[in-house]
């Protein structure tokens, strides 16, 4: 960040950590005091006119504050809700200044670029998908963690990194960017490659690489009701398409899962969904949409058979 404020001439710099992560907090407020005490931060930098300070910010577990503007709003000390664009941050940002705001990992790829500069960096990936990408996994893999790996590996190759399926199960499904990204049935991921175009093709996308695998005994009715509540909780409230679309998505998939659906709430949902997305000032809309038309598009016959005998499919198997 030093290096990046460095070439744009900013003086301030602000690093936006999850309020649910204190440790990590912690860990990065004693990285800043090492790298103070180090003459690496501060005023009049190597003998240099260029001052630059860094401060870590801690948030307080909004998923809404990972939108740019959201997270100036929480950064300013006031509720993380998104902004109406323009003014883009670029020319109004934090307390009102030209700010570039961008996500910490790719802030880390810069000192390896300008050691080996962007066409080597580049050529760890494909094409339109350069360098490395980080995937944190979780669900029913052997060994869920962090991996750093090339963009544009086989899907089939970064399972066998975490040492497969768990408990020797076959792989039913897995959503490869966090929630906010369509889930992909097991015949479609395995022949994806993870980058932007790879995803794409296969109908979903990269994101933030938050990857969910999920094996052949979970049921697809009750992770979208997870997901559908989560998303409900997590609209700031400011749209109304989202504010009242995220709540009707939930109570209809509450519903069926209590045994009280219909089959008319899949087309319920699907209306409900395709009417929040592309209606918000941000994408969190369009992100509680995503889940539920793709769950319901790859695993239609597990809802219908939920409505109909009031369980799940995969529990009566």
């Amino acid at each position: 960040m030093a290096i990046a404020a460095y070439t744009l001439g900013a003086r301030v710099g602000y690093n936006y950590i999850h309020g649910e992560i204190w440790q990590d907090y912690e860990t990065f407020e004693a990285a800043l005091h090492e790298a103070k005490a180090a003459g690496y931060l501060g005023e009049n930098l190597f003998g240099t006119n260029f001052c630059f300070d860094l401060y870590a910010v801690h948030g307080y577990g909004a998923y809404i504050c990972g939108e740019e503007t959201a997270l100036i709003e929480s950064i300013e000390g006031k509720k993380g809700q998104p902004r109406f664009k323009p003014p883009f941050p670029a020319s109004y940002g934090v307390f009102g200044k030209p700010t570039n705001v961008n996500n910490t990992e790719s802030y880390t790829s810069i000192p390896w670029i300008m050691q080996h500069g962007g066409e080597a960096f580049a050529a760890l990936g494909v094409a339109n998908s350069g360098g490395t990408k980080l995937f944190s996994i979780s669900g029913h893999v052997e060994k869920p963690g962090n991996y750093e790996v090339k963009m544009g590996m086989p899907f089939s190759e970064l399972l066998a990194m975490t040492g497969g399926v768990w408990k020797g199960r076959k792989l039913k499904a897995v959503i490869p960017g966090g929630p906010s990204t369509a889930v992909l049935p097991a015949s479609a991921i395995m022949t994806a490659t993870m980058d932007y175009d790879g995803l794409s093709k296969a109908r979903s996308s990269l994101g933030a690489g938050s990857m969910i695998v999920m094996d052949e005994t979970t049921c697809m009715v009750k992770t979208l009701h997870r997901l559908s509540y989560f998303f409900y909780e997590e609209s700031c409230g400011q749209c109304t398409p989202c504010r009242e679309g995220t709540g009707w998505v939930y109570r209809v998939i509450d519903r069926i899962v209590n045994g009280k659906g219909k089959m008319e709430d899949l087309d319920l949902l699907t209306d409900v969904s395709n009417n929040i997305a592309g209606r918000t000032i941000c994408a969190l809309g369009e992100a509680a949409a995503t889940p539920v038309l793709s769950f319901i598009k790859h695993f239609r016959p597990e809802f219908e058979y939920y409505i109909q005998h009031g369980k799940s499919m995969v529990e009566h198997q």
